[in-house]
């Protein structure tokens, strides 16, 4: 690239530029960001023409930002947030429309959003949220008790940490990956036999392969969480029923327009008889 017709100030930002650039193919837009706040980039970015072309950059590189950048790190906290609380099977599904259980749970928090707070469907909504959200928090909770034991008490959390960013194409050992979690399925208690086994825990075993200790985990699994009998199995009343959850979904939705509406009757006869 040729630097002659730009000053030494401005040959610097766009070296760092390029750098930023370069980063951000390889590790994702975030890093790349994060960077240039670590290094002070961003206020003189901001101040001078070069703005515009490291906004082009990050545009082709296929990353819109908005002219505030507060704006974009507030939405990606609450993706991160979203991402923690509902722990999405299908992660890099933007939808949530590949996976029955993620469709359903979507379903669920789009039917809250749009009920009443505080009404009988919005509590009653609120309860199978936390029903599904606390199934996914078991299974969590054996994938972090596993890595302690193994001795990762400070890094289990990043280890099972899956953004909405994951892809396949990333992954270092996907056939490896996805035999072991098949294999966990299969021949552990770790997850719901009825159901297959989420495809976020296929990106964290892809990292176990790479940090070595795969075999080992699945050794503990075995261990910890040996299959269960049919005996032991959960009743099939107190499981989870996905489709069951969907009807009543849409039940809500109608009782819940149906009680607005009486409420606001009976608001209008309480003013008419004041009056």
């Amino acid at each position: 690239m040729c630097f002659f017709f730009l000053t030494d100030e401005s040959k610097h930002l766009t070296a760092l530029i390029v750098l930023h650039v370069r980063l951000m193919r390889r590790t994702g837009p975030c890093a790349a960001i994060c960077l240039s706040f670590s290094t002070r980039l961003w206020p003189v970015i901001w101040r001078t023409n070069l703005y515009s072309m490291w906004s082009r950059v990050l545009k082709n590189g296929k990353l819109k930002i908005s002219q505030d950048p507060l704006e974009y790190f507030n939405r990606e906290v609450q993706k991160r947030r979203d991402e923690e609380t509902n722990l999405w099977s299908t992660p890099g599904d933007p939808s949530h429309s590949e996976r029955e259980d993620d469709r359903v749970l979507h379903s669920l928090l789009q039917a809250r959003n749009k009920t009443r707070m505080g009404s009988t469907g919005y509590r009653r909504l609120s309860v199978d949220i936390e029903a599904m959200r606390d199934t996914r928090r078991e299974v969590r909770d054996k994938w972090q008790t596993i890595l302690e034991n193994l001795g990762f008490m400070a890094e289990a959390e990043s280890l099972l940490t899956v953004s909405a960013g994951a892809s396949h194409d990333r992954m270092r050992n996907a056939p490896a990956a996805r035999a072991m979690l098949n294999m966990l399925h299969s021949e552990t208690s770790i997850f719901n036999v009825r159901e297959p086994p989420p495809e976020r825990y296929l990106f964290i075993l892809d990292r176990l392969l790479y940090l070595d200790i795969a075999d080992d985990f699945v050794a503990k699994a075995k261990r910890f969480y040996p299959p269960r009998d049919d005996s032991d199995e959960e009743t099939p009343g107190l499981a989870i029923n996905l489709p069951l959850l969907l009807a009543r979904v849409e039940a809500l939705n109608g009782a819940s327009n149906i009680e607005d509406e009486e409420e606001s009757g009976r608001e209008d006869g309480n003013l008419s008889d004041r009056s």
